[in-house]
């Protein structure tokens, strides 16, 4: 049987959205697979717009949701419309917009907070016991939604983030690119992608592990 699995976006691009290869290459493994996706994304403005040839911050605004619609060709649903008994499983790549957009990890650090409809939605996921998979820098999210204890990686044990979120209480374990960290308790799956990627197919690798073992943990 078909899985369904919601992604949740956080806009488009790097350095202030969602990470275009992990969220291009998440949704091309999760339909080789043969799960059903719907893409989500909070309808709010983005925190700032970065211009991606310079660095550059830019004097204008944009959409979150509007945004992600670009990654999604359009097939997207703003995230107050996600409901989690429609789904098997919720996966989330990262980006800076996954720590700017769905959180605030990026300025505040280990004082940081989840977006309230984010949360809602990822804890509603973790209490009904269905696995989520977190990627790059979106396991900083790890702990709001699964309480201290948790098990994850962004990747170098010894990056600032991984001290950020051993200070919130999670067990931050070193991984490879090319591999994932799993916690069974929870059902969360963990892979450091472009925290650690030097190209597409490094990224790959981890992520494809990622969907796989997600899919595979709907079965239990």
């Amino acid at each position: 049987m078909n899985k369904n699995v919601a992604v949740i976006l956080s806009g488009c691009g790097v350095y202030d959205g969602s990470e275009i290869y992990e969220s291009v290459i998440t949704l091309l493994r999760l339909d080789q697979r043969g799960a059903r996706v719907q893409c989500f994304a909070p309808d709010i403005p983005q925190h700032h717009v970065v211009n991606h040839l310079t660095g550059e911050e830019m004097a204008e605004t944009r959409n979150v949701l509007v945004e992600a619609a670009r990654l999604a060709r359009g097939n997207i649903k703003p995230l107050s419309e996600a409901r989690v008994e429609d789904f098997d499983a919720l996966i989330v790549p990262g980006g800076f917009g996954a720590a700017k957009n769905l959180s605030d990890f990026a300025f505040e650090g280990a004082g940081c907070s989840v977006r309230p409809e984010v949360l809602a939605v990822a804890r509603a996921f973790a209490e009904a016991g269905k696995p989520v998979g977190l990627m790059c820098i979106a396991p900083t999210m790890a702990v709001q939604i699964f309480g201290k204890g948790v098990v994850c990686t962004l990747g170098s044990d010894e990056a600032d983030a991984a001290a950020a979120v051993r200070e919130m209480g999670a067990e931050h374990r070193a991984c490879e690119v090319s591999d994932i960290i799993e916690d069974p308790a929870r059902k969360l799956i963990t892979t450091p992608a472009y925290m650690l990627a030097e190209s597409i197919s490094q990224a790959a690798g981890g992520i494809y592990k990622l969907v796989d073992r997600v899919l595979e943990m709907t079965a239990h």
